[in-house]
């Protein structure tokens, strides 16, 4: 009887993941507070974006700086008109790049935008990735009042994954031109859109673009390096991003009030100094991982500690790796294994140690906290980012009512015993 049980256990374990529809827009029981979706319903739609003129990277491997039409791909999530009915789903494929999946989420695929307007946010996947790893943020966002594209980038997608010379120029670049297209849109999207009025968010590769659109200009050593290979774009590209160039201070824009980077890469492989993050002037968060081996816990915080220049805070899961909190949870074809890439697509967008609706619930809530705080100037927002820095030191102590008494230090926003495993320190400009 018993090892009935066990093999009928097995059984279900190995056919759970089947059943799912792989949701993007699950929020746990324990989840903190701002993770909670909107009050607006989500409208979805599809946009292409080109840039007609953009230095063709790859193609200046063969001499010269030709230029070629560089065209985005994106999604743009929205606050819908009342009574939106929500539900829809997005074909993509996996990481390995062929295996087709369906996501499932509670945007409307081209309703009627709500009235007002609402602030931009701008997302950006890491190399390689798509329009919709971040897609659960992307939902959740809109529900509250924001307008959020993301898109795909060329050269570093899951189905284009160019020369990786082609991401460490483009990145920053392709933000900023999706900040003038979004900004140039005409239609009833546009019209609703404050694009004077933005943020960026970005994960790994997408937060170092992040960093660099944000003020962060790259390091004579990025700029000068001979090696290795895939770190020097041709005809000394880089220099474009330089900190203290004329090109790189064009490129920081006025109309961005805020910078997310989630296990923004570089800083391991000095592609910023001291100097070049002291240019960050944008309020900053950073998310990572205490186990980062991809772009490194231990440069993340350095980049922590040398952007003197602005109030940033530093969220950090305690033994997650480099997936901490960005990636969609895993879609059920991605327990499988992959002829093209050896391995389950799994590990892309899973971590060893935390779930991922658990970490995606808790960056929808600091996200959430940080943006209203920046974005929308909502004042009631500060004592989420107001916290003791371990989340273990922290006191519930609260009445028969419920109602904090002097003691209570515990997280706000975070029921009682769920505030675990967690850091958020927090500096302010000048220190």
């Amino acid at each position: 009887m018993r090892r009935l049980f066990l093999a009928a256990a097995a059984t279900l374990a190995c056919a759970a993941p089947a059943l799912s529809e792989n949701r993007i827009d699950l929020i746990r029981p324990d989840a903190p507070e701002l993770a909670a979706r909107g009050s607006h319903p989500v409208g979805v739609r599809a946009a292409s974006f080109t840039d007609p003129d953009r230095i063709d990277v790859i193609a200046a491997t063969q001499g010269g700086t030709p230029t070629a039409d560089r065209t985005l791909q994106t999604e743009i999530w929205y606050p819908a008109a009342d009574g939106t009915q929500p539900g829809t789903t997005y074909d993509t494929i996996l990481r390995d790049g062929v295996t087709p999946t369906v996501l499932t989420g509670s945007a409307a695929r081209d309703a009627a935008p709500a009235e007002g307007t609402f602030p931009l946010v701008i997302l950006s996947h890491g190399y390689p990735g798509n329009r919709y790893l971040m897609s659960h943020l992307a939902e959740n966002l809109a529900s509250k009042g924001y307008v959020v594209v993301s898109a795909d980038h060329p050269d570093s997608t899951y189905d284009d994954q160019g020369a990786f010379a082609s991401t460490l120029v483009n990145r920053a670049v392709d933000q900023r031109f999706l900040l003038d297209s979004m900004a140039g849109l005409e239609d009833e999207v546009g019209a609703i859109t404050d694009a004077d009025n933005a943020a960026v968010i970005g994960y790994s590769m997408g937060g170092y673009g992040a960093m660099i659109f944000g003020g962060a200009g790259l390091s004579r050593t990025a700029v000068d390096r001979t090696e290795p290979e895939r770190f020097v774009p041709p005809r000394g590209l880089l220099a474009r991003l330089a900190a203290g160039s004329e090109d790189h201070a064009s490129l920081v824009d006025p109309r961005v009030k805020a910078v997310v980077a989630i296990a923004p890469w570089g800083r391991q492989h000095d592609f910023w100094n001291a100097d070049g993050l002291n240019d960050m002037t944008k309020p900053l968060l950073l998310v990572a991982g205490s186990d980062d081996d991809v772009s490194v816990y231990d440069a993340i915080r350095q980049i922590f500690e040398q952007t003197t220049a602005t109030t940033r805070h530093l969220l950090t899961f305690d033994h997650a790796n480099h997936n901490a909190a960005a990636p969609i949870p895993a879609p059920t074809e991605a327990w499988a294994m992959s002829e093209s890439l050896g391995r389950a697509p799994f590990d892309h967008y899973a971590d060893a140690v935390w779930d991922n609706v658990r970490m995606n619930n808790i960056l929808q809530h600091f996200t959430t906290a940080f943006l209203d705080r920046h974005l929308k100037g909502d004042d009631s927002r500060a004592p989420f980012l107001d916290l003791v820095p371990d989340s273990e030191d922290g006191v519930w102590s609260v009445d028969d009512d419920g109602t904090p008494d002097e003691a209570h230090s515990y997280w706000a926003g975070f029921p009682d015993r769920s505030a675990k495993g967690l850091m958020f320190e927090t500096k302010p400009a000048g220190q």
